[in-house]
């Protein structure tokens, strides 16, 4: 029993000194929690807005919470008098209260076209700086009946060896490193952006492109030039468009697209005959962009004023080396030491117009 006693004795020792301890710990945070406790009871706003409230707060408020108002409590005196200074009521956030507090909205960006070209194309990815294809440049067919024992004829062909180079597209913004870890929304909009402009001049290269030194080698310059074959006479906009279709047909590769500007589709949608009635359909169906049972696509890229129809799908093929991608870097003159980064979008891509002579482009009639 004297072992039992002085084993709890000795553990009873052991707790009062840690309470003990931890009663002496406590003490040292009572002030703090009192005045914590003060200033939550009476709503006191703290000097720079943070924990209790706002910068400023009512004229009421600021009278109640002064050092003067607190030194006149603790006085007692009931006869004394004190003056009192106030901030005016204004919408600075400096003021006695800050009346005007705005709502944010969605940012307005600016707007974005809408990109169709690369879906009218095959679209290939590769893994090699250039892409070769055989492209038959001569078939002589001989075919012809031949008699009994007699000797058949023979018929030849030609290939020549084509090489695309895939081009860089790219661009770049500068932005700060801080902006872009408070704020991830604009680093994704920025990165929207970035992706979208490489598509803009992706889009007028398949179109326009050159093929001089960085430039694609657009479908537009290598096309063949509209030369009506049914030599229409006053032929209106839809007529021309017909016409072209048969003369890109006549090559034995059918055209399935339409390019034109906006502004050409809709005179061609607001056409009328001669009871006034509209050609394409009425301003209230929902008519398809259609011409001749081929897809009309309707873009800024294309010249107002002309036209491009053709084979997009057999016709010509988009090579994928890089997508579009989006690296950071600080790594450009004294960026590192200003914490500021460049944002740079590229891409990679080839163009090969793959049969040029069945695309037809030429200028609308007024």
């Amino acid at each position: 029993m004297t072992d039992i006693a002085e084993l709890l004795k000795k553990h009873t020792d052991g707790v009062e000194a840690k309470l003990a301890e931890i009663k002496s710990q406590t003490e040292q945070y009572t002030p703090w929690l009192t005045e914590i406790e003060r200033k939550l009871n009476r709503g006191v706003t703290s000097a720079d807005g943070g924990l209790f409230g706002t910068k400023a707060g009512t004229i009421g408020h600021q009278i109640t919470s002064s050092e003067d108002m607190t030194a006149l409590r603790e006085s007692g005196s009931n006869g004394a008098t004190r003056r009192f200074e106030v901030k005016a009521i204004t919408n600075a956030a400096d003021s006695g209260g800050d009346l005007h507090a705005p709502n944010r909205d969605a940012a307005v960006l600016l707007p974005r076209r809408r990109l169709t070209i690369r879906n009218l194309l095959r679209v290939v990815p590769v893994t090699s700086q250039d892409v070769e294809y055989p492209e038959q440049t001569q078939r002589a067919d001989q075919a012809a009946p031949v008699a009994e024992g007699a000797l058949k004829p023979e018929s030849s062909m030609a290939f020549t060896l084509k090489t695309v180079a895939t081009k860089t597209l790219a661009h770049w913004v500068t932005a700060s490193r801080q902006v872009l870890q408070d704020n991830s929304q604009l680093e994704a909009l920025i990165n929207d952006d970035l992706r979208h402009g490489l598509l803009l001049e992706e889009e007028g290269q398949i179109l326009y492109g050159d093929g001089t030194g960085q430039n694609l080698p657009g479908i537009i310059p290598t096309a063949t030039t509209f030369a009506d074959p049914l030599s229409l006479v006053a032929p209106n906009q839809i007529d021309a468009i017909g016409s072209a279709l048969l003369q890109a047909d006549l090559t034995d590769v059918t055209a399935d697209g339409i390019v034109l500007n906006p502004i050409d589709w809709q005179r061609m949608r607001m056409l009328k005959d001669a009871q006034g009635h509209y050609i394409l359909g009425a301003p209230g169906a929902d008519v398809p962009p259609v011409l001749f049972g081929r897809r009309v696509v309707a873009t800024q890229a294309m010249n107002a004023g002309t036209f491009l129809v053709g084979p997009f799908q057999s016709g010509a093929t988009l090579y994928d080396r890089m997508k579009a991608t989006i690296l950071i870097s600080t790594e450009h003159a004294d960026y590192f030491t200003r914490n500021l980064v460049a944002i740079l979008g590229e891409e990679r891509v080839g163009l090969g117009v793959r049969r040029p002579s069945s695309f037809i482009t030429g200028t609308l009639p007024a």
